[in-house]
């Protein structure tokens, strides 16, 4: 067993909801390496019990993985970037899901993070992790954009200001032609706290502050902040388990759609936005 106490709560609960869905005989994400990431970590993971049957992470996951295999059936050589990938295992749920094997597979993280990845999760020739901060441009260096990129940040831009989040995007769209840009927000009003610093610590705790986020009619206009950006996507989630997401998902294509799913992010505490940015050739 790892001890993994240095790593921040957002990580071990991503996993723990991951790796405890996919446990189940119903569960909607087959993630065994998740299982055995989980497994092999000595963390307290008791204070997640009540996130028993919390399926908007694995939902989150699913979705990512299906744009991802889209763009790598399009691109075989592509390379994925994953922006604070933490203990995520995608790179193994899609080698496994026949989109071949010739992609390959960059992780751009804090040091803690990395560390553990190497010590943790099996080693690929096409897996290059790089132990710095995201806002560090320099990794953009190392990534050949000729075969496509795909760049991915799961769970990571809500918790940068606004002027990182929107530079982050800027870059990868200067610098990966023709690439594709897949990241997730939360609920407006959950930014709208984040910017209350007291009120935040009032309602939230320690838990660390989300200060973007972006409305559909925001992302629609993205391009209006955001030059080479040709094309935004507000992704549907992926179909869930049970009566209430099962409905959701039914309704996706009616109008009423984005309120509903921006009020079962609220209260749920999943995504209310996936975007997905197709880049300038």
């Amino acid at each position: 067993m790892t001890s993994v106490m240095e790593l921040p709560e957002t990580a071990m609960v991503t996993l723990w909801c991951r790796a405890n869905e996919a446990r189940r005989a119903d569960g909607i994400i087959d993630d065994p390496m998740a299982i055995r990431l989980l497994d092999s970590c000595d963390y307290d993971f008791d204070r997640f019990k009540l996130s028993d049957g919390r399926q908007d992470l694995a939902l989150r996951a699913l979705a990512f993985d299906e744009s991802t295999r889209r763009y790598i059936a399009e691109h075989p050589r592509a390379t994925v970037v994953a922006l604070g990938e933490g203990l995520q295992t995608s790179f193994w749920r899609l080698d496994a899901a026949g989109v071949g094997h010739d992609f390959r597979w960059m992780t751009v993280d804090l040091p803690p993070n990395t560390v553990l990845r190497e010590r943790l999760l099996p080693s690929s020739p096409r897996i290059t992790l790089r132990a710095q901060s995201v806002l560090d441009f320099s990794w953009m260096d190392e990534v050949y954009p000729g075969d496509g990129v795909f760049v991915t940040a799961e769970g990571l831009l809500p918790y940068l200001e606004v002027t990182e989040a929107l530079n982050v995007i800027r870059e990868c769209a200067r610098r990966f032609p023709g690439g594709q840009m897949m990241f997730d927000v939360p609920p407006k009003l959950q930014a709208q706290l984040a910017a209350r610093p007291r009120l935040w610590k009032l309602l939230r705790g320690d838990w660390p502050r989300t200060p973007f986020s972006l409305t559909p009619a925001e992302l629609a206009n993205v391009n209006d902040l955001v030059p080479r950006v040709w094309a935004a996507h507000n992704l549907p989630i992926p179909r869930g388990r049970g009566f209430l997401l099962d409905r959701l998902w039914r309704t996706r294509h009616l109008p009423l759609y984005p309120h509903l799913r921006r009020l079962i992010g609220l209260n749920l505490h999943t995504v209310a936005l996936l975007a997905l940015l197709e880049f300038d050739q």
